[in-house]
Order: C-alpha cells, then sequence, then structure tokens
C-alpha cells in the first residue's frame, strides 16, 4: 500500500480540522450535551469513519478496506471500554458535568498524539525486527487475561490508580479543591494554582498511555500499514466524546464487554505469534527458518470481532434488562 506524504499530510489536516471544529462549535462553550445533540454528531463521525473507509477500498482495494473497518471496529470497541475509565475519573474528581466535555476533548487529542508516537514507534520497531510479532502476541494474551481477571474490580482499580496521580501532582504542583469556570488554572491570592479540573486531565492523559499499549499491537494484529493503523485509531476516537454523553448512562449494563474485549484480544493475540511463526527468523525457533503454520485471514478476523461483540452486547443487555440506567 503506497501511501505518498501529500495524502498524509491532508488526512492530518482534515482530522485536525475536525478536532477544531468540534471544539468551537460544541466545547467552547460550557454546556451539558443533550440526548439528541450527543446521538446526531455519534452518527455524523461514525458516518465519517466508515465513508473513509469506502474510499480506501476505492483507492487501494478490497483487502486494506477490510484491514481498515476491522481495525475501526476493534478500536470503537476499546474506546467504548475505556469510557468506563473516564466515568470514573469524572466520578472521582467531581466534574461538573458542563465542564466534561472540555476535558474529554483535550484527553482525546492527547491520546490520538501519543498513539501516533507509538505508531511510529511500532512501525519502525516492526520493520527492523520481525520478532517484535511475538512480543506483541504475548503482551494482548496477557492483557486478555488481566481482563478476565479484574472484571468487577475495575472501579477500585481505577481509583487507586488516581489517588497515586494526585498524589504525585500535588507534589508538583500547587494546587486547589475549588472548581474556576472551566479553568485548568486559576489564581487564588495572587498566586497561581491548578484546579480539579486539570487534574482529571492529568489522570486522563496517564490512562490514555495503558490504553494505547493495548490498542497499538491490537490493531498491528489486523493490519501493517501505518496510515490504516493511524487513521482507524483517529477515526475511532473521533466522537467518542459525544458517545460518552450518548450512553453513559447504559455503560453499567455492559457486563459482558471486558469478557468480549478479552476474547478478541487473545485472537488477535494468537494471530501475531502465528503471523510471528510464519515470518520466524528467530535461530532457536525451527532453526531460524519460517514455521509452517496457518495464517488467519482478514474477513475471518473481521466476522470474529464483530461476532463477540454482538454476543457479548446482547448477552449483556439481557442480563440486565431489567436494570435501571444510571444517571
Amino acid at each position: 500500500m503506497h501511501v505518498s506524504p501529500l495524502v498524509w499530510v491532508i488526512t492530518c489536516v482534515v482530522i485536525l480540522g475536525l478536532f477544531v471544529f468540534d471544539f468551537f462549535a460544541h466545547v467552547r462553550t460550557p454546556h451539558a450535551p443533550t440526548f439528541r445533540e450527543s446521538a446526531f454528531w455519534s452518527s455524523v463521525y461514525i458516518g465519517i469513519a466508515i465513508l473513509f473507509g469506502l474510499v480506501v477500498m476505492w483507492l487501494w482495494g478490497s483487502q486494506y478496506g477490510g484491514e481498515y473497518f476491522a481495525g475501526y471496529v476493534t478500536e470503537k470497541a476499546l474506546s467504548v471500554d475505556n469510557l468506563f475509565v473516564f466515568v470514573i475519573i469524572m466520578g472521582t474528581f467531581a466534574v461538573p458535568r458542563e465542564y466534561q466535555q472540555k476535558v474529554l476533548l483535550i484527553g482525546i487529542v492527547m491520546a490520538l498524539v501519543m498513539r501516533g508516537i507509538f505508531i511510529g514507534v511500532g512501525a519502525a520497531a516492526i520493520n527492523a525486527y520481525s520478532w517484535v510479532f511475538y512480543l506483541f502476541g504475548a503482551f494482548l494474551i496477557y492483557t486478555a487475561y488481566t481482563l478476565v481477571r479484574d472484571h468487577g474490580h475495575e472501579k477500585e482499580v481505577e481509583e487507586e490508580r488516581d489517588s497515586k496521580i494526585v498524589a504525585v501532582a500535588k507534589k508538583i504542583l500547587p494546587t486547589t479543591d475549588t472548581y474556576d469556570g472551566d479553568k485548568l488554572v486559576t489564581r487564588i491570592n495572587g498566586k497561581r494554582v491548578v484546579t480539579p479540573l486539570l487534574l482529571a486531565l492529568v489522570a486522563i492523559g496517564f490512562t490514555d498511555v495503558l490504553f494505547a499499549l493495548d490498542s497499538i499491537p491490537a490493531i498491528y494484529g489486523l493490519t501493517q500499514e501505518p496510515y490504516l493503523v493511524f487513521t482507524a485509531n483517529a477515526f475511532a476516537l473521533m466522537g467518542l466524546r459525544q458517545l460518552y454523553f450518548l450512553i453513559g448512562g447504559l455503560l453499567d449494563r455492559l457486563v459482558y464487554l471486558s469478557y468480549g474485549l478479552s476474547i478478541i484480544l487473545a485472537f488477535i493475540g494468537v494471530k501475531l505469534v502465528l503471523h510471528a511463526l510464519h515470518e520466524n527468523t528467530l535461530g532457536f525457533i525451527n532453526g531460524g527458518e519460517h514455521v509452517a503454520v496457518p495464517e488467519v485471514s482478514t474477513v475471518f478476523s473481521l466476522a470474529v470481532i464483530i461476532g463477540v461483540l454482538a454476543v457479548t452486547t446482547v448477552a449483556s443487555l439481557l442480563k440486565t434488562r431489567n436494570t435501571t440506567p444510571a444517571q
């Protein structure tokens, strides 16, 4: 897949433009978005992502289009799981609902920047060392295990992590426990201090790094094209702010989502190990020769991902059908 520098520049400018538009159209004036507003803009960003995938299929073929859609669906599912953590962080810092949009949008931009760095590092490592796929695969399988292990205790784990982040931040920065509108920094008695809004943003930024450690190896298991890895991540993150307000009250009903994601990550981890064996260059494995193992197709991968997400979502909603969504 050949992507010219001009296409890269145009893509980055368009994505940046969408984030700038989002800020000035929705975030600049603090307000709590309505269900209708969140639903409309979530649909718009999902539509843009699908349209981009069709453009990929038209310009580069169905193989790359399928890889993009597989990556996008996986990253979107992981992003929904990330919303659980965002809800916990907002609650921990008691962020007023009308100010949550600003924290989310800045946090999402930070996540995209960090993932861009991880994508570049990952691409360089893959080009230099084919055995990196062994590491990616093993890491995803371990991550799948931790999702199952920590299921039901996510809130306690995140609150403990947040308390450590806040403790470190307060040692370094002068802070206040009082909000001053949507300001990240304010003045008290002539002294500049950090508001809880900035502390919440620091917590989200730190968790963004952890999220990237999961998501980048996962998508490299579906495509080795950096352009598709970047755009799938960008479009999955885009609209995440609206999705937070759209399904925030329903997140507690997705009780089996962690299990579904663990299955998907384990599946991709195995796929990466098989790919590593197929491209093997390590001397202590089959004498450094390629190992004759089956390769998992993109179509099969996409079917597994969509199938697992559909089953776990339906099972979750049936399990909690008599549960009143949190407000």
